[in-house]
């Protein structure tokens, strides 16, 4: 039996009324029949491109809302199986899980190990290289109801449409598409976190790694070791039918002795290095103690900014309470993610570039405008919230998120997150 369908019609998307590739409304449907059907026939998906923040494109599958249904319902079934065999450091799409658990366990581990060394790892076109055939591989190998893997296959097969134009290709899944995420996690786990296991057992140094989706980072206590798994990494990643991005992937010195290292060999400051937003850098706390410093990406910001200026362009005309109500709304969503100790500065240099993209836009509504920082300072004021600390400190929430003392603390998923494989 699939999970409840009843659950997953209502659970899709924000509301009851989800629009899919065929613009129909996820209202008008039964998921009970859909379940049935969907055995029968699959609709192409549509693609979408949404912009990234290098300006490249990223292709964006979307299915129809019959499919919508019915992968929501595959998806709680097959989470409910395969959360018991996910390793703790795998972060990404899990439930319970999001993307603050991963970097808590990340600054945890590099504070309470000894990490010299950082493999700043990325798989080129992840979801685009994923081979098909390898996937229902794996999941025959987990699950046992052919009527599931026919469901996935067929999933798979459906092709792209994009300007009228079916295309069907032998590798790669949706990303965009429902059930994705979960497949992607499968994938990985066999092809990247189980392999990582049985490496960690080899080496003599420290080693910790935390995985969010295809975005995973690895730490090293000897550089020597590191090298020696990152090249085993390429052999491995290659067998799975996928590699890592040449000028994406690096491996530099960071921790708390990486300042102290680099200055008695004449080399400037650390290296940073960039996960889920945020540019990690090698810091100290106001006594000299070594702390790891984050910081919202620039280019990251800058689109966001980019984002605002166009909507803020179309609406030029709209009264200025319902632009200040929908900024509000956008500052405030951005700070919720953004608002980590050490971000304060990026807080308050995004709140000042927005608050001068509404002057701007005020300023060319009418030549005789008045939108002096004055005003705009009073109009911020009203509708901007003020950059506020959100967050806790990553060890704190990292100790309440994952108690030693609790009697499950055995658990696959205490013992593998801050100080990575044990």
């Amino acid at each position: 039996m699939l999970a409840n369908p009843v659950c997953c019609h209502s659970g899709l998307g924000s509301g009851c009324n989800s629009i899919g590739l065929d613009g129909a409304s996820s209202s008008r449907f039964s998921a009970v029949r859909l379940l049935g059907r969907s055995r029968r026939t699959h609709s192409a998906e549509g693609l979408a491109h949404r912009a990234k923040a290098d300006g490249r494109q990223r292709p964006i599958a979307v299915a129809a809302i019959e499919d919508k249904i019915v992968q929501r319902a595959v998806t709680a079934l097959l989470n409910a199986i395969y959360e018991e065999d996910f390793l703790g450091f795998s972060y990404g799409f899990r439930p319970g899980r999001g993307a603050h658990d991963a970097m808590d366990a990340l600054c945890v581990g590099i504070h309470s190990k000894k990490v010299s060394w950082i493999l700043d790892a990325d798989i080129r076109s992840f979801f685009d290289e994923i081979s098909q055939e390898r996937l229902i591989r794996l999941l025959k190998g987990r699950i046992g109801d052919p009527r599931i893997i026919r469901l996935i296959q067929k999933w798979l097969k459906a092709g792209v449409l994009e300007e009228g134009v079916v295309t069907v290709s032998e590798k790669g899944t949706g990303q965009g598409s429902v059930i994705s995420p979960l497949l992607a996690n499968i994938y990985l786990h066999y092809t990247l976190d189980l392999w990582a296991v049985h490496r960690r057992r080899e080496l003599t140094g420290d080693m910790i790694i935390v995985r969010y989706a295809d975005d995973f980072i690895i730490g090293f206590q000897h550089e020597h070791e590191a090298r020696h798994v990152l090249d085993e990494m390429r052999k491995r990643l290659r067998g799975s039918a996928l590699s890592l991005h040449p000028e994406k992937t690096r491996l530099i010195e960071f921790g708390r002795f990486a300042a102290e290292r680099r200055q008695r060999r004449g080399l400037g400051k650390p290296e940073t290095f960039n996960f889920l937003g945020f540019t990690f850098i090698c810091g100290k706390t106001r006594t000299g103690q070594f702390q790891i410093k984050r910081k919202t990406r620039a280019d990251r910001m800058r689109a966001k900014l980019r984002e605002i200026r166009a909507v803020l362009r179309r609406s030029m005309h709209l009264p200025i309470p319902a632009q200040g109500k929908w900024l509000g709304s956008v500052v405030r969503g951005y700070f919720n993610y953004h608002a980590v100790p050490t971000n304060g500065r990026a807080l308050h240099v995004f709140r000042h570039h927005v608050t001068d993209l509404w002057r701007r836009t005020l300023r060319r509504r009418s030549q005789k405008d008045r939108a002096t920082w004055e005003r705009m300072t009073q109009l911020a004021d009203a509708w901007l919230p003020k950059p506020t600390i959100l967050h806790p400190w990553p060890s704190d929430r990292y100790a309440v998120t994952h108690p030693r003392w609790e009697p499950d603390a055995r658990k696959t998923h205490v013992r593998f997150c801050a100080g990575g494989v044990r």
